[in-house]
């Protein structure tokens, strides 16, 4: 399709949806066209047209916020799928060892795992084409597993105390991208449940978790999302609905160019009563804030953490006829106190996205006096009347500092260089069997297994054959993480990333400090006053 076509009809997109005014062709619309003719007529060399409109498509975008984007055919794929919560493929968690393709885990009801591909299988041939040992990549890995739902691909596989290759015959099918990555009882009291991005089907997981916990009796839940970047709006919507009363607003939008829509509970939620504590960080963005701001507004629950990321512009996906995408800013959120939490950002996208380092620098994440906040953007929550703000992100009713004791150089590279890991797939790899003999579920294995010098002595190893050296003191200092982080692979090698997330948070502040609010009455009632 020439550059004009696909012009004319970017155009016409846009005079459908109402964003550009009838007289299109006023001048600026006839300065850009007049400035693409000179440059493809008289132009001293060729030029590449497609790139050329591309181009003038990002920076006219860029002009505008951080989260306005042109996205190209190719990137299109690759952004939607974690949010649309699947792919078509075979079913398997991998990674490359040893220039070996190796099955971390089959995915639970995959088609691998039902053709009777196991955890450390080794694939060496697909469809009849050796891939061991030729230097494959993880981009090779998907290009060859992954196609469309019901097409077939054949595997030959090396598989540990069985000789010969196995064969495999897997058919394609549709692979879930779970976003709830862990529910499970913190104690017997307290649920927990780990949302790492808002997808199409995370009200659908969540709701899940919910009711194969009920089966606890559980009183109080702890809903982390730190890390939790966001995604789709109605996702969050879906999630804070079984947190509030119905009828209750949620979160409303309003723009320029687009009316004021409201949010409110629909429906009688899963978990409207009993103590809740939602776990944000800095990493925490855009759903996530709707969902922490929602809660915090109506003193449903209590926020726990470090002031969130501050992202509160609402964008619309318009599509153009050749895949690629513009995301436009439509709109600005507002949480039901009226506040919206949008950080500045006309210093330009570089100093924009620089400022959660400037938070570090400026010593916001080590203290909660270093944050300020504009009083003109104060508002009251719905309930109590406490004071709450506006601008820059939702700031955490109990704030934790980011923990740096048991951070060390020597473990920040051993991390770095991927020691970590690949200590993990060898101990696993070399121990599978004895490990699944030995701990036939996950309590067996958080009571009776735990890191010794062996396998610390393995991981210093690893990280000597990547030019780490040993520096005893700086271990010493990380024992502790170093020791929760092993086991912490480990179990999730053995079991699912819940057993990860289980093993892992004890030993974090925010974790320990949110168990210890939702399970007293006095500290949680005194929060929200």
């Amino acid at each position: 399709m020439g550059v004009r076509k696909s012009l004319v009809l970017g155009l016409v997109a846009l005079l459908c949806v109402g964003v550009v005014e009838a007289q299109v062709y006023d001048k600026n619309i006839q300065k850009l066209q007049l400035t693409y003719q000179l440059v493809n007529s008289l132009y001293v060399d060729s030029v590449d047209n497609e790139g050329l409109v591309e181009e003038a498509i990002v920076g006219m975008l860029k002009s505008l916020d951080p989260h306005s984007v042109y996205i190209s055919a190719d990137e299109v794929a690759a952004m939607n799928e974690p949010l649309d919560g699947s792919f078509e493929g075979v079913g398997i968690q991998f990674n490359i060892m040893d220039d070996t393709l190796m099955v971390v885990n089959p995915v639970i009801g995959g088609p691998s795992e039902k053709v009777g591909i196991r955890a450390g299988d080794r694939i060496v041939g697909i469809d009849g084409e050796n891939v061991a040992g030729i230097g494959i990549k993880n981009s090779d890995v998907f290009k060859y597993l992954r196609g469309k739902k019901g097409t077939k691909v054949n595997l030959n596989i090396l598989r540990k105390r069985t000789n010969g290759e196995l064969k495999f015959v897997v058919v394609r099918d549709k692979i879930p991208l779970h976003s709830v990555e862990a529910a499970y009882m913190a104690t017997p009291k307290t649920a927990y449940v780990k949302i790492s991005r808002f997808a199409l089907y995370t009200h659908d997981e969540f709701v899940e978790a919910l009711e194969k916990l009920d089966e606890n009796d559980y009183e109080n839940l702890i809903l982390d999302l730190r890390g939790n970047g966001g995604g789709y709006l109605k996702a969050a919507i879906d999630i804070t609905d079984e947190l509030l009363d119905k009828n209750k607003l949620l979160v409303y939008t309003e723009g320029l160019n687009s009316e004021r829509r409201n949010h409110h509970a629909s429906k009688k939620g899963k978990f409207e009563k009993g103590n809740l504590v939602v776990l944000i960080d800095e990493g925490s963005a855009s759903a996530s804030e709707i969902v922490s701001g929602a809660v915090q507004d109506w003193d449903r629950g209590l926020v726990v953490g470090r002031r969130s990321f501050g992202k509160g512009l609402v964008q619309r996906p318009f599509d153009f006829p050749d895949g690629s995408m513009i995301r436009l800013t439509i709109a600005e959120y507002y949480t039901p106190a009226g506040r919206c939490i949008q950080k500045e950002y006309e210093n330009g996208v570089d100093a924009y996205h620089n400022e959660l380092g400037e938070r570090y620098l400026h010593g916001e994440l080590s203290n909660a006096d270093s944050i300020q906040f504009d009083e003109a953007l104060e508002y009251k929550t719905k309930v109590s009347g406490r004071t709450v703000y506006g601008g820059g992100g939702i700031m955490p009713d109990v704030f934790i500092a980011v923990d740096t004791s048991m951070y060390s150089d020597y473990y920040r590279d051993l991390v770095a260089t991927g020691s970590v890991n690949r200590m993990v797939l060898n101990y696993v790899d070399n121990n599978r069997s004895d490990l699944e003999t030995m701990y036939k579920s996950y309590k067996s294995f958080n009571e009776g297994f735990s890191i010794d010098n062996k396998i610390v002595d393995l991981l210093i190893k690893e990280g000597e054959e990547e030019d780490v050296e040993l520096n005893e003191e700086e271990l010493e200092v990380s024992r502790p993480l170093v020791e929760a982080q092993l086991k912490a692979l480990i179990a999730r090698d053995l079991f699912t990333s819940s057993e990860y997330f289980q093993s892992i948070n004890p030993i974090s502040e925010a974790y320990i400090k949110a168990i210890e609010i939702v399970e007293s009455k006095r500290d949680y009632s005194q929060y929200l006053k």
